[in-house]
């Protein structure tokens, strides 16, 4: 019991310590629509990703972790210049988790794409930041790297995440990169859903803290 007691007050000493203003969680997914008022309201751009959507979601129209699995890895198996292991099954799941608005434990068309929008964004942002051409991000490059994808972390943060997300150079690979970056923008937003006074803190029950915490 003491033991735990001193973890958790050590992660609570390390998240009071950050600014929750400096963050810039991405906006959520946009709310489910029926299919008629898609089809009505949609850009061009949204239509042509929705028919790309149909091909790889199939006749339920919701991707769910394994189809998330074998998307992404088809397509970073085009790019040598990203170095991975390939995303995982438990990875996938994670970001479906994190991103599943509706708790159906599959992305519909929005999140899929809000999901997409942010993984091309940080994709660039690790191409960026991986200065030796490595295709690796190192610790030294770790922090500008999160920094320009919105969140900039203290010291003791950031040597959290090098911990559970890097080998054990301190080298972090791209699918160990935007696994961390979905759980941290779906952890920001969360806060600030619960920060209703946007003073920087939250209070929840334990029903509360488990929900948020076990299905991410």
């Amino acid at each position: 019991m003491f033991l735990a007691k001193r973890l958790i007050g050590g992660i609570l000493d390390v998240v009071s310590n950050i600014d929750p203003a400096v963050f810039v969680p991405s906006d959520p997914p946009a709310p489910r629509r029926p299919l008629a008022y898609a089809e009505q309201n949609e850009s061009d751009e949204e239509r042509q990703f929705r028919k790309v959507f149909q091909q790889l979601a199939g006749d339920d129209m919701e991707v769910s972790p394994t189809e998330l699995m074998n998307i992404l890895n088809r397509i970073i198996s085009k790019h040598g210049d990203l170095k991975t292991d390939g995303f995982s099954i438990e990875s996938c799941r994670s970001m479906v988790a994190v991103m599943d608005c509706d708790s159906t434990g599959k992305l519909g068309f929005h999140e899929f794409k809000h999901l997409w929008n942010n993984i091309k964004k940080w994709q660039g942002v690790y191409k960026t930041y991986d200065t030796d051409g490595s295709g690796v991000i190192g610790a030294d490059e770790l922090p500008n790297a999160f920094r320009a994808a919105g969140f900039p972390l203290n010291d003791e943060l950031f040597q959290m995440i090098i911990r559970r997300y890097s080998d054990e150079n301190g080298n972090m690979d791209f699918d160990n990169c935007i696994g961390c970056l979905v759980r941290l923008d779906a952890m920001c937003r969360a806060f600030k859903t619960l920060d209703k006074g946007n003073n920087g803190t939250i209070k929840v029950n334990v029903q509360e803290w488990l929900q948020l915490t076990m299905y991410s």
